[in-house]
């Protein structure tokens, strides 16, 4: 799977995000500066993004890693906190493979939200709750 990371962005994909649904190019509302908010806050963030992935840990074996390091397999709680708080904190990519599921999350260290890839409805359900637990949202753009 890791080796074929490029296949996954041409499948389907889901956003876990902060907000519940895509913000219009005609909004009204001050996008921009809020996305600079957070993003200047890193730790208003990353816990929430962290703490989704741990729990999903639990249902679901995965791997970490980013285009410049070596992967991280079935990585420990602490560890996905790190490598999350890293991602946020210092604007670093981020991938998250998961074994049985055929997805791949991704993380881009500009933006406030991920991305995921070719998920199928059990692992939507659960990612869904999983997000609403800790304050995100799940939305197909």
């Amino acid at each position: 799977m890791k080796d074929d990371i490029n296949l996954y962005f041409d499948k389907p994909y889901w956003i876990l995000d902060i907000l519940p649904k895509q913000v219009s190019e005609n909004g009204k509302g001050q996008y921009f500066k809020v996305e600079r908010h957070f993003l200047s806050h890193p730790e208003r963030l990353y816990p929430r993004f962290a703490q989704t992935l741990i729990k999903l840990n639990c249902y679901e074996d995965f791997d970490l890693g980013n285009p410049s390091e070596e992967w991280i397999q079935d990585p420990d709680p602490e560890t996905i906190e790190i490598k999350v708080a890293e991602g946020f904190k210092e604007r670093k990519n981020l991938l998250i493979a998961l074994k049985s599921a055929d997805t791949l999350i991704t993380f881009n260290g500009d933006d406030h939200y991920m991305t995921v890839y070719n998920p199928n409805d059990s692992l939507l359900d659960l990612l869904r709750a999983l997000a609403t637990a800790e304050g995100l949202f799940l939305w197909k753009p």
